[in-house]
């Protein structure tokens, strides 16, 4: 039985996407969410895949000022133990096109030891390493990250003021992956736009 009679791809509610990836995904928090998909086995819902904006006005830019809306981050993707070898692959793969956004960018997270494989075989282009970094995080609330969602347009005093007890954490390097979805006309266009120097895989 091939992965495509076995499995379906389904566009799922987002508030869905993100129980499931907090209760199973192994950072266990929420994460950018405006468009999510559904791996189902028969009815059970076995894998999330979710894309959304991404918190760092940086990442935003990386084909300048004029594209930053054209971007969005593929921020969570779960896969329940047990399945076929490929799945990981054969979600994203079968989304990417799906995905309202031109631009989109995935990490790999170094710490757990992952290069980003799921990413080198859907034809992402890689670029390097993130910088290390930190975060603040409201221990009261550790599944959720203090970034420009919570704060909006709030002063650093009145941030303090609310959130006495925030928290700073290391944020890790991380393989950063992007992939164009668009045209040939554009995707040359927006590599001739892009910050980043595109490099051979990590193996």
């Amino acid at each position: 039985m091939t992965l495509k009679e076995k499995y379906q791809i389904k566009e799922i509610d987002t508030k869905v996407a993100q129980e499931m990836v907090i209760k199973n995904h192994y950072l266990h928090r929420q994460a950018s969410c405006s468009q999510a998909f559904g791996l189902f086995e028969k009815d059970e819902l076995i894998g999330v895949v979710m894309y959304g904006t991404p918190p760092s006005s940086t990442l935003r830019e990386c084909c300048g000022k004029d594209h930053i809306k054209d971007v969005t981050e593929l921020s969570r993707l779960w896969i329940k133990d047990g399945t076929d070898k490929n799945v990981e692959s054969y979600l994203v793969g079968n989304t990417l096109r799906k995905v309202k956004k031109p631009i989109i960018i995935s990490y790999a997270d170094s710490t757990e030891g992952h290069i980003g494989k799921i990413y080198q075989a859907t034809n992402f282009i890689y670029t390097g390493l993130s910088k290390a970094g930190f975060y603040y995080q409201i221990p009261e609330n550790p599944n959720v990250h203090f970034n420009y969602t919570i704060c909006g347009k709030m002063t650093w005093e009145e941030i303090w003021k609310k959130y006495p007890n925030l928290k700073k954490v290391p944020r890790n390097r991380k393989h950063r992956y992007i992939y164009f979805n668009c045209s040939k006309m554009k995707k040359k266009h927006l590599l001739s736009k892009l910050h980043y120097k595109i490099l051979p895989y990590p193996k």
